[in-house]
């Protein structure tokens, strides 16, 4: 069995070719801070499926959710069939990566305005998870709750970069995925949401 060091290696290669789901800085533009770069040990699915940012793809529509582990705020192990019975918005995000955190706030916006009617799990794929809490408290959002995946089930399982977005219904089936950086409060995102409802 290879070592998690190699694996690590690895994955961080295929990051180098294919990358979080952001576009380059133009010069002046804002990015995630220097400490937020991405490290060599966080990584994100090492073969992505291809598609196009900010584009709907409904092409896995009625797929069950994987069973993938991930850890609650209170470091509790769950998988997303423990939100069954309830629509899920689950979000893809790492610290490191700059779109992520630009969609960070008016996620935490859309939380707040869907009262609980659909779960939004916002599920860090950093390495070093010690660190998600202190950023979601530093950035001030009050709706997110930092939920972790140091061990990337979801983002490899799904096989797609960050940040990525995907609905479920209250029976757990995807209805559909976003790929790259969404304005979660405009008019049209919400309906999108709404379908799940």
């Amino acid at each position: 069995m290879a070592s998690r060091s190699a694996i690590v290696f690895l994955l961080a290669l295929a990051v180098t070719a294919g990358g979080c789901d952001r576009q380059r800085a133009a010069a002046g533009q804002a990015t995630a801070s220097a400490d937020n770069a991405i490290a060599p040990d966080e990584v994100v699915a090492a073969h992505p499926a291809k598609s196009e940012s900010g584009k709907v793809d409904r092409s896995h529509h009625g797929a069950m959710a994987i069973d993938a582990t991930f850890t609650t705020p209170s470091g509790e192990r769950v998988t997303l069939e423990d939100f069954r019975g309830t629509p899920v918005l689950l979000n893809l995000w790492a610290t490191w990566c700059a779109p992520c955190v630009k969609e960070l706030p008016s996620l935490d916006a859309l939380t707040a305005q869907l009262g609980g009617r659909v779960k939004v799990l916002a599920v860090s794929q950093d390495m070093q998870p010690e660190k998600v809490a202190p950023f979601v408290a530093e950035r001030k959002l009050h709706s997110l709750q930092p939920y972790t995946d140091p061990e990337m089930q979801l983002s490899l399982g799904y096989r797609v970069n960050l940040p990525t977005t995907i609905l479920f219904d209250a029976k757990g089936r995807e209805v559909w995925r976003v790929s790259g950086a969404m304005d979660w409060t405009a008019p049209a995102t919400r309906k999108l949401v709404d379908e799940a409802i």
